[in-house]
């Protein structure tokens, strides 16, 4: 008797434990993840890895303008979660030694594309190269306004997300050599 009132027990017991979980567990097709876009999809994939990171840099910019991405409204020079600590701290001062001389910064364009504006943006090839488990670089080709684009990204993983330590165009010129250049140069 004390045999089947356990044995009962613990089909009771696991019918429950059933029905509740159930009930608890949420149908997979009921909420399908948001689509990110925009900087939230970039950050996203930095925090997956560095090939995600850069392919998530340039899709970006071959995205629709349609509608203002939230994200970018709150980014100040020398404050963009996309660049290292480094990148911004010269691009920060590259901002403000272009107000203190009442001139444009090096820095007026966006670096990912080279370009002012993307036309007909595409990403065409991304060759990684990981150096350590917190840096890699990127070999970029590109094509904007019907032109062939080669660059070197140079990638930091700081904190959890893979970030822009440093940006080389086709001719071997180091974004960060030329801000570090603008850097020494600063009053103190």
């Amino acid at each position: 008797m004390r045999i089947q009132a356990l044995a009962t027990a613990a089909v009771l017991a696991l019918t429950a434990a059933a029905c509740s979980e159930q009930k608890s567990a949420p149908a997979a097709a009921e909420t399908p993840a948001p689509v990110l876009t925009g900087r939230a999809a970039v950050y996203a994939a930095g925090e997956k890895d560095a090939d995600a990171f850069v392919r998530a840099l340039y899709a970006r910019v071959s995205e629709p303008k349609d509608t203002p991405d939230p994200a970018e409204a709150t980014i100040t020079p020398g404050r963009d979660p996309l660049y290292s600590r480094t990148m911004n701290a010269l691009i920060g001062v590259d901002d403000r030694e272009a107000k203190r001389k009442k001139t444009a910064p090096r820095l007026d364009y966006d670096p990912i594309c080279a370009c002012q504006d993307a036309e007909a943006f595409a990403l065409k090839s991304v060759t990684l190269t990981p150096e350590s488990p917190q840096a890699a670089t990127a070999e970029v080709v590109f094509a904007n306004a019907g032109q062939d684009h080669r660059q070197t990204l140079k990638l930091l993983k700081e904190g959890p997300m893979w970030r822009i330590a440093d940006v080389i165009d086709d001719k071997g010129k180091s974004l960060h050599d030329d801000l570090m250049a603008i850097a020494e140069k600063a009053p103190g």
